[in-house]
C-alpha cells in the first residue's frame, strides 16, 4: 500500500511539473489520469506474473471476437469460433485467455453454506507425487509426438479407449500379432524419450 502511495505521490510531482496554466484545464482532469498511469505502469512493470504483449493482445482480440460473435448470434461462442475468427489455432486462444485472468489466493473461500467455508487451497490436490505425476505426463505426451500416425492411433486405442488388440486389429485391418509388434515397437520407441 505504502509503494502504491508513493507511486501515485510520483504522478502527482510530475503532473505538477508538466501542468501548463495557459491551456485552461482544471489540474484535477490533467493530474488524475497523469497519477493512474503511473500506478498502472508500477503494476504493470512489479507484477510478479509477466504476460507479453503479443498474448495480451490476442486475448483482448479475442474478447472482442467473442462479444462481436455474441452479439451476431445470440448466444456465446464457442473456442473453435473465436479461433476461426482470428485465424488462429484454439490452443494459443485458450492459453491467451488463461494468461489475461487474475491470479487468486488459496485462501479465496469458493464455497460458503453458513458453516465452515470451503477454500481454493481445499480444492488443490495434496497427493505427494503430484508433480512427478504431472512431469510423467508431459514426457508421455512428448514422447507420442515421436510416433508416426498409425502407432499413435494404436496406443491411444489400446491404452486410452482401453480396446483389446484384436478389436484394434479389427478396426484398423491387420492381424493381431501386427498390432502386438506395432505396439511393442512403438512402446520401445516411447522409452527412448522418457
Amino acid at each position: 500500500m505504502d509503494d502504491l502511495f508513493q507511486v501515485g505521490c510520483i504522478g502527482l510531482i510530475k503532473a505538477i511539473d508538466n501542468f501548463d496554466v495557459s491551456q485552461n484545464v482544471k489540474f484535477s482532469t490533467y493530474a488524475v489520469p497523469m497519477i493512474i498511469g503511473e500506478i498502472r505502469r508500477y503494476l504493470r512493470d512489479n507484477n510478479s506474473i509477466r504476460v507479453s504483449r503479443s498474448l495480451r493482445d490476442i486475448a483482448y482480440k479475442a474478447l472482442q471476437v467473442k462479444e462481436k460473435l455474441t452479439n451476431q448470434n445470440s448466444k456465446e461462442p464457442t473456442i473453435t469460433e473465436i479461433a476461426k475468427e482470428l485465424e488462429l489455432k484454439k490452443e494459443d486462444v485458450v492459453f491467451a485467455l488463461d494468461a489475461i485472468q487474475d491470479p487468486i489466493s488459496l485462501f479465496e473461500p469458493v464455497y460458503h453454506d453458513g458453516g465452515d467455508a470451503i477454500y481454493v487451497m481445499d480444492q488443490v490436490s495434496d497427493e505427494k507425487n503430484h508433480d512427478e505425476s504431472w512431469l510423467e505426463e508431459i514426457a508421455l505426451r512428448e514422447a507420442m509426438r515421436k510416433l508416426n500416425d498409425r502407432e499413435k492411433h494404436i496406443l491411444n486405442l489400446r491404452f486410452y479407449e482401453g480396446r483389446t488388440q484384436m478389436e484394434v486389429a479389427e478396426e484398423i485391418g491387420i492381424s493381431q500379432a501386427q498390432v502386438s509388434r506395432l505396439e511393442k515397437s512403438a512402446l520401445m520407441h516411447m522409452r527412448k524419450y522418457i
